[in-house]
């Protein structure tokens, strides 16, 4: 595939292309199936890990933090063998595909880091929905960089009773995080901060 065909590849999928993209999960799907099911994968993993893949492609994109000394194929296979290995380290079941494609190490750290911290976030996400919505709306508020004084105008609270708020619902969102099974494996220390 030529530079330039590649280069239209990424516009399209930064862009939402959906005839791009569905050129390229065409062109594509099988050699990352072949390397999910030799590695004790189904055809739902297959479907996950490539979804998930193309998100942190297209997130990279977006960024502008897609830095590729490769092929976009090869490091498609690089994002979804990491996104797979992962998963299995996480079920026991990893088995070491020694004839895959071998990735960049610089690719494979970078790609480790962004899965890592979409299951971070993922896991954040999960127990933040589950807070009450004035604590969503509050902590909202606090990551959007708002001082005390600006939440409390908002919200129609005291200084106090906006700070002691605070307090209570990132105690909860903590607690909650604290007590699934992936915090320990992440371990989560950003929001203790």
């Amino acid at each position: 595939m030529s530079i330039n065909e590649e280069r239209k590849i990424l516009e399209g999928i930064a862009a939402g292309d959906a005839k791009v993209i569905k050129s390229f999960y065409k062109d594509n799907y099988n050699y990352i199936k072949g390397y999910i099911l030799k590695n004790s994968g189904d055809d739902v993993d297959v479907e996950d890990v490539f979804q998930d893949a193309m998100i942190v492609i297209y997130q990279k994109l977006k960024s502008g933090t897609l830095e590729m000394n490769v092929s976009i194929r090869t490091y498609l296979y690089a994002v979804c063998k990491n996104i797979w290995r992962s998963r299995l380290r996480k079920k026991k079941k990893l088995i070491v595909d020694n004839d895959a494609i071998e990735a960049n190490e610089e690719i494979e750290a970078s790609i480790a880091e962004d899965i890592e911290n979409k299951e971070r976030e993922h896991v954040y996400r999960k127990y933040f929905l589950k807070l009450s919505d004035s604590c969503k709306e509050l902590l909202n508020l606090v990551f959007d960089g708002n001082s005390m004084k600006e939440i409390a105008n908002i919200t129609g609270y005291s200084d106090g009773y906006t700070r002691k708020k605070k307090f209570e619902c990132k105690k909860s969102l903590l607690e909650k995080i604290e007590k699934d099974p992936m915090y320990k494996e992440l371990k989560i220390t950003s929001l203790k901060e």
